[in-house]
């Protein structure tokens, strides 16, 4: 049975690095119907652009290609996934790991999914060697009632 979502959204573009930033911004737009904090639609952002930066110089490695991104909004919930039809990760587990990089000449720090992963509710990461990448997150966006009654009573209790 297919899985119903509120809303969807789908984007294609070349794997440049000038497209990161359009990426980035077209998840947060898309994610704003959801009302998310300033902090919560920073922590979208970053996820996404660590993801499209994976996809542009490790997936694709200076050859041009096609990042999609397809994100869904389900409840309160919003689920991003950014694939390419690159060259594959050999091992997820490994490449997962804090400072793990295949690229140590580049001024990035390996710390990609580490990111994604602190900065999403889940994350998952699909390789197969040769046909590609894909990485699925999501993030839970707090109702507003929710995050006023979580203040009311940290205000109240430290008085």
């Amino acid at each position: 049975m297919k899985e119903v979502f509120d809303n969807e959204m789908k984007l294609e573009f070349i794997s440049k690095s000038s497209n990161e930033a359009f990426a980035r911004l077209s998840v947060a737009a898309f994610a704003s119907q959801l009302d998310p904090t300033i902090e919560e639609l920073a922590d979208i952002k970053t996820a996404v652009s660590e993801a499209v930066t994976n996809s542009i110089i490790h997936g694709y490695d200076k050859k041009q290609g096609i990042v999609k991104i397809v994100s869904r909004l389900k409840g309160n919930e919003i689920i991003i996934e950014i694939s390419d039809k690159g060259k594959g990760i050999e091992n997820v587990d490994v490449a997962k790991e804090p400072l793990y990089t295949t690229k140590p000449n580049l001024e990035r720090s390996g710390m990609g999914f580490t990111i994604m992963e602190s900065f999403m509710d889940k994350m998952e990461v699909e390789s197969i060697i040769g046909l590609g990448t894909k990485v699925t997150m999501s993030k839970i966006i707090k109702p507003k009632i929710e995050e006023d009654e979580e203040e009311f009573k940290m205000l109240t209790t430290n008085s």
